[in-house]
């Protein structure tokens, strides 16, 4: 499964995860820099794309619609772009089988 980046997670750390996602995107490449979460979540339905995101609504969404789209959820606050690329390949095992998961809708990444 490939992974949407939200706003709020760095464009730069596409590429590393697009090396194990292939297929991924960022909000921005997309055009939905100022989309709504709403828009966002249908179009990473529609398009069988994980959410990747820091943002608390879209973990509210999947709480109360469920999956698909499922949500990786950062919760490491504000850090550096490296210190949260280094966290999310070591966390890129975890990920995969999440996504394989297909009773799973939400996994929490933190520091």
């Amino acid at each position: 499964m490939k992974l949407l980046l939200d706003e709020n997670v760095p464009i730069r750390l596409l590429a590393d995860l697009a090396l194990f996602f292939p297929g991924s995107a960022h909000v921005v490449e997309l055009g939905f820099e100022s989309a709504s979460d709403e828009t966002l979540w249908n179009f990473a339905r529609d398009n069988h794309f994980a959410i990747m995101s820091k943002d608390s609504d879209f973990h509210h969404r999947v709480l109360a619609f469920g999956a698909p789209p499922k949500l990786i959820y950062l919760r490491c606050g504000n850090t550096s772009t490296a210190l949260l690329r280094d966290l999310l390949l070591t966390q890129v095992g975890r990920i995969t089988k999440f996504l394989a998961d297909e009773g799973a809708s939400v996994l929490v990444v933190s520091q």
